[in-house]
């Protein structure tokens, strides 16, 4: 028993995957005629809502994406039926530039399956229902989480409906989305009158006038030849006519994919043409940018080479001030030897008048004072006059450091021997003072100071 039911349920479950199966071609067909169809009618006329091609094409639409679709569960686990719409608005929402957003914010369309036909009808006129489609059957995820196994769009055939929208975007749309006539919530109907035309072939037609002949020459007597030639007539001439309308119709399929691919290639090369005058809008900035950089890089040379000669001439006339300087110092002072001479002189004829009495002697002026004081430079010679200045310098610097006495002598080293300054200071003591003839020799041992 167990068994029997294990087999009865594995042949239901057999036989409703085959009636989802047929439902899913049988949709899909349908779908490829209503747009053959309605490429056919675009060709003579606008599309737009009161077509009768275009409500069962949106209808057929509509019964695709609505098979078997999961219904939303409340709170009390009730299942309530849900629109297409839920899933497209998730699913299309990372389209670039898509239509969702607005068609989310419109104030005239307030149902779920009212906003789901004023999408159909946006898609469709802007040329991207394939785009939308392809794009929600590629977020695998959410289309699961929507639909239950066996639907349309998560079949073999998802690929193909897809394939088959491509063709409407070489028709031109025009749709009133005022809200009137969206919001029915009557269902949709699919009429399959259009689609369900009987194609006789030729072997039937051949084996009809087989039969047909047979008919006329075993019939009523009154049947002449003239009347059997019409009737073969009749027949060629309708299975012409079939073949014929055949001819056109693949035509004008033809036709339409010839004119959707002449926009497609316009467009193509419309981009490709503003691509190539964008690179080269930017080769010539490129350019542009790299040629001020080299006339700014030029411009910098320029100027650290000015900046260069200008701190060489600077530091030429640096260089020039400070020897005119040097030299006009050096010519202004007295040379080193005249100045250590008249110093030791000096120092020798104070340090007379200090130590013992001199000879008294008056001088009625400096002129007097200074031959006096050059007859002694004579006679000493050179060697000793600078031994005797050194020893006297040294000798100066004890007497400093053991603290005597400042003396008239010492006075006059306050200054620098070396200036002029201090040797005028020094000849100009007061004129009553009687210095004592330098007769001593500078080397005695007088002249060493104790």
């Amino acid at each position: 028993m167990a068994s029997l039911n294990l087999g009865f349920n594995g042949a239901r479950k057999k036989a409703a995957a085959c009636i989802r199966a047929v439902e899913r071609r049988n949709l899909i067909t349908v779908c490829r005629f209503s747009v053959k169809t309605l490429i056919d009618r675009s060709c003579f006329e606008t599309i737009d809502d009161t077509s009768a091609e275009f409500i069962n094409f949106v209808s057929i639409l509509e019964h695709i994406l609505s098979h078997r679709l999961k219904g939303q569960v409340s709170w009390f686990g009730y299942e309530s039926p849900r629109s297409f719409w839920d899933y497209i608005r998730i699913a299309c929402s990372k389209v670039p530039h898509s239509c969702i957003h607005s068609i989310e914010n419109m104030e005239n369309v307030r149902s779920s399956r009212a906003k789901g036909r004023a999408w159909m009808r946006v898609a469709l006129m802007e040329k991207r229902l394939s785009e939308y489609i392809s794009a929600a059957l590629r977020d695998f995820k959410t289309t699961r989480r929507f639909y239950e196994e066996g639907a349309v769009v998560l079949g073999e055939e998802a690929g193909l409906l897809a394939d088959t929208l491509i063709g409407l975007n070489a028709i031109d749309f025009s749709f009133c989305l005022k809200g009137e006539g969206l919001d029915e919530s009557c269902p949709v109907i699919i009429d399959y009158t259009p689609y369900l035309k009987f194609t006789q072939t030729s072997d039937s037609i051949s084996s009809d006038e087989e039969e047909m002949r047979t008919l006329g020459s075993s019939g009523s007597e009154a049947g002449t030849p003239e009347s059997h030639m019409a009737a073969s007539l009749m027949a060629d001439q309708s299975t012409w006519y079939s073949k014929s309308k055949r001819l056109e119709q693949k035509y004008r399929v033809v036709l339409e994919q010839k004119g959707y691919l002449e926009e497609l290639v316009r467009l193509r090369e419309a981009q490709l043409s503003e691509s190539v005058s964008q690179n080269k809008s930017l080769l010539q900035r490129l350019t542009d940018t790299e040629i001020s950089h080299k006339l700014e890089k030029e411009q910098l040379e320029i100027i650290i080479l000015e900046l260069q000669d200008q701190l060489t001439v600077m530091k030429n006339h640096d260089l020039r001030s400070r020897q005119e300087l040097t030299s006009h110092l050096t010519n202004q002072w007295p040379s080193p030897g005249a100045l250590d001479s008249n110093a030791v002189a000096l120092d020798t004829l104070l340090y007379r008048k200090r130590t013992a009495p001199w000879e008294e002697k008056s001088f009625q002026s400096l002129e007097q004072l200074s031959a006096d004081m050059s007859i002694s430079q004579m006679s000493l010679e050179p060697a000793q006059l600078n031994t005797h200045s050194l020893e006297s310098k040294a000798g100066l610097t004890h007497w400093h450091r053991e603290g005597k006495e400042d003396t008239p002598s010492l006075r006059g080293l306050c200054g620098s021997l070396t200036s002029m300054a201090s040797y005028k200071s020094l000849a100009s003591l007061k004129s009553s003072e009687y210095l004592a003839s330098p007769t001593t020799d500078m080397t005695s041992p007088g002249l060493t100071p104790s």
